[in-house]
């Protein structure tokens, strides 16, 4: 498991350090050690309330503080706090994604399940794409690192975001702020809280942001990229009896969004600059050319029946949850401001020139009960047990047309004798059962000395049905491979993951672990349009065997505390959107399949220094080495035409096995998409507590190291190392009833790009060097300012 000697002496000696610094006295415990004290962090991690200290695993907790300081407003940002956690921009929130030490699912079929699990107040997302959202009234949110698979299943074989928002409180209370910033960006939120009687109390949260597109479409005139969306959160807690609560908690949120349009941050074909007129194509370009807009628009609800029974010496808890998501999105494929087709020069330019109908859709239902009992306190032998069971139902309806221009004059609108519409759709449902009995234990085994165990059994089916048809408009042509097609398809799968390990506990104060996990992700299937739903299989299983050693200790004053990690994952069979499209005859084909494995392997340190009671720093390092092998992959669109034909097994070389065959590729340690190496954050802040008023000044630091957007490694969609600064500042009453602060993302104005591809249209061996880019919106300077208020 050596990862570099190097690096391995260096964070075995900080560990070592962190010993030195953290051990106390004689180790002694009892069910005492377990109750939180004034600067304790208490998590759910391992599905029963512990401190952060004491949990043996990597885990990141960031508390409600600390999000609306560094204005965190939505998962999607949670990057900013949490080193180890990366995330991908794609064009709508299907084939976008959360990485955890850099590994996560580089899909956009709905049929295959996220390798990092979004979990809020218990209730597990079926779909990635619910968990792009809005963080309002949250308590805290806990990124677990590594695979996950005891506790909470199939679709965390990289990690967990599990998000616990706030519950009613026995005082009544209530909250609001308001956030104004630069380029129209506008939100609001707000929280009431409180007893209705001795044994009923209530909390309602709502917000509602309007945030202006950050991109200019020329050709309409207008600001894109940009979102609205609103929500609202209800919760009924009852004190049925002594030791029965019940908590019944209903969510709705509504996002409206004209996103994500790439824009183009390369051109070398004129002809494509003649049509997108006076854009000029560089990394910091925000402008766009499209009569068409982009759009993903989003419904979610969430509704779930929590009961906790206290037995006294263990409590037995109940989840059951009801989720309905609904996503409409139309991504135009031309990208130009082409009102009808046009001619764009001979079929070595792939003239599709009017393609703005590439609309799908997901409504997605989910059914879960989770029954589980776990001990309270902590004592010689700590456990959580349970039975989990889902059902779920995503219907998949995706219908597309575009138009090709045979002949004409370069630029002009094509003659209707020259069109050639082609067109297709399909229509594809998916519904899965899972089941699954899990439980982990730890036991002392003497002094300070634990074991620790867990094991999870379980068993889906999945049945995916469907149907394509095309054309879909009378006098069409079949869309090039999408002819009709249908099919029925059912598989089923069993799986025992479990978790093992040691640790040792010096004090209250300090520990150290060392884990093996075995994850597992579940089948997955086929559910885009090009997919030959006559001839189905299932994508098979991902596996992962991990292996971790960490430590976790402070001083007793607390003036320094320490967590560091060495870890290691190895995963096969892995679960990959592989690209078999033809750029020469207009083929679009993306196929769901299992290809190679990956391993990533690096050290992890977080760290709070607090020299006085007014300043402190919180500190983060990231390495996460996550390499691949796949065979048969696409190579790069600029590499192909130079292609050699090559016998065996070339590796990391783009080649063909023939004259005339598809180039590919075969990769072997190479790195994983949108994997950066190094991750670092460094954030002091100086806080001022006085008689009339209180303040604050904040600085966050994050670097991130260069990396790779596409799974093929085009060397041209690389981006850059960058740094983001950003910095706040902000005042409070002495009452902490009203505040307001001031902030600025991204101090220097520092330009990065979240995703690079090759443009769609006529893109092609021939013409391969015109390049898009997506991009947020810190991603040039700007200010803002909150104004809250409590009472």
């Amino acid at each position: 498991m050596a990862i570099d000697q190097n690096r391995h002496i260096t964070a075995a000696s900080i560990i070592a350090l962190g010993i030195a610094l953290a051990v106390a006295p004689a180790f002694a415990q009892d069910d005492s050690v377990a109750d939180p004290q004034p600067g304790d962090i208490v998590v759910t991690a391992q599905k029963r309330a512990e401190r952060l200290q004491d949990v043996p695993l990597a885990v990141t907790a960031v508390g409600a503080d600390t999000l609306a300081s560094r204005q965190i407003n939505d998962t999607n940002s949670l990057v900013q706090a949490v080193p180890s956690l990366s995330f991908q921009q794609g064009a709508n929130p299907t084939n976008t994604s959360f990485r955890i030490r850099g590994v996560g699912t580089a899909l956009f079929g709905q049929g295959v399940e996220p390798s990092v699990s979004v979990v809020v107040d218990g209730v597990v997302a079926v779909r990635s794409a619910q968990g792009f959202s809005e963080l309002a009234d949250v308590e805290r949110v806990e990124v677990l690192r590594g695979p996950q698979g005891t506790l909470f299943g199939k679709n965390a074989s990289a990690g967990v975001i599990s998000v616990t928002t706030a519950r009613p409180s026995r005082d009544f209370e209530g909250r609001g702020d308001i956030t104004i910033a630069e380029h129209n960006e506008y939100r609001a939120r707000g929280t009431v809280s409180g007893p209705i009687t001795d044994t009923l109390r209530a909390r309602v949260s709502g917000f509602y942001s309007d945030v202006q597109g950050i991109t200019r479409n020329i050709a309409t005139d207008k600001w894109v990229n940009g979102t609205k969306s609103w929500g609202v959160r209800g919760k009924l807690e009852w004190d049925a009896t002594e030791n029965l609560t019940l908590l019944l908690a209903g969510e709705y949120r509504k996002t409206d969004a004209d996103c994500c349009a790439s824009t183009l941050i390369q051109i070398r074909n004129p002809v494509l600059q003649s049509l997108v007129g006076p854009i000029n194509a560089t990394r910091e370009n925000r402008q766009i050319a499209d009569d068409t807009n982009t759009y993903a628009n989003s419904k979610a609800q969430t509704y779930s029946l929590q009961a906790d029974w206290d037995l006294g010496s263990a409590t037995i808890t109940s989840i059951s949850a009801f989720q309905k998501y609904d996503l409409d999105v139309n991504q135009p494929i031309d990208r130009i401001p082409a009102t009808s087709p046009i001619f764009l020069g001979t079929a070595a330019f792939a003239p599709y020139t009017f393609w703005n109908q590439n609309h799908g859709q997901v409504d997605l239902k989910g059914w879960s009960q989770e029954l589980r009992i776990a001990n309270n306190g902590n004592s010689a032998f700590n456990y959580v047990a349970g039975v989990f069971y889902m059902h779920s139902n995503i219907l998949r309806p995706f219908d597309r047309r575009r138009a090709r221009c045979t002949a004409g004059i370069v630029g002009q609108p094509c003659a209707p004798a020259n069109i050639v519409w082609q067109s297709s759709a399909s229509r594809i449902r998916l519904v899965q059962d899972s089941i699954a009995a899990f439980g982990q234990a730890d036991y002392r085994i003497v002094g300070g000395l634990r074991a620790i165990g867990g094991i999870r059994v379980q068993y889906e089916k999945g049945t995916n049905s469907g149907v394509r048809i095309a054309p879909i408009v009378a006098g069409d042509a079949i869309f090039p491979g999408n002819p009709p097609n249908s099919g029925r398809f059912s598989a089923h799968d069993t799986a025992v993951t479990g978790k093992a390990g040691l640790q040792y506990e010096f004090s209250r104060n300090a520990q150290v672990y060392a884990s093996y996990t075995r994850g597992y992700k579940g089948l997955g299937y086929e559910m885009e349009i090009g997919g030959d739903l006559a001839n189905q299989r299932a994508i098979q299983p991902e596996h992962v065997n991990a292996y971790e050693i960490g430590f976790k200790g402070s001083t007793a004053d607390r003036t320094l505390s320490l967590s560091a990690a060495l870890f290691q994952a190895d995963y096969s069979n892995l679960q990959v959107q592989a690209n078999r499209s033809d750029p020469t005859t207009g083929i679009i084909q993306f196929v769901t399949t299992n290809a190679g494995s990956s391993r990533s392997r690096g050290f992890e340190i977080e760290a709070t220094m607090r020299p006085s009671d007014s300043f402190s720093v919180n500190a983060a390092v990231t390495y996460s080495q996550s390499r691949i092998n796949i065979d048969g992959l696409n190579c790069a669109l600029q590499l192909q035409a130079a292609a050699p034909v090559l016998t065996g097994t070339p590796v990391n070389i783009c080649y063909r096995t023939a004259p005339g065959m598809t180039p590919q590729q075969n990769l072997r340690n190479r790195p994983l998409q949108a994997s950066p190496d190094w991750r670092i954050g460094l954030t002091p802040r100086y806080d001022y507590e006085g008689d009339s008023f209180s303040a604050f000044a904040q600085v966050s630091v994050n670097f991130t190291s260069a990396q790779n957007f596409t799974s093929e490694l085009d060397p041209l969609a690389v981006q850059p190392a960058y740094t983001l600064v950003d910095a706040t500042v902000g005042v409070t009453t002495a009452d902490k009833r009203y505040g307001l602060s001031l902030f600025v993302k991204n101090l220097f104005d520092e330009n990065y790009l979240t995703n690079i591809g090759h443009n769609s249209i006529m893109s092609t061996v021939a013409n391969p060097l015109d390049l898009v880019g997506t991009y947020n919106k810190d991603s040039s300077r700007y200010f803002g300012a909150i104004f809250s208020v409590r009472f």
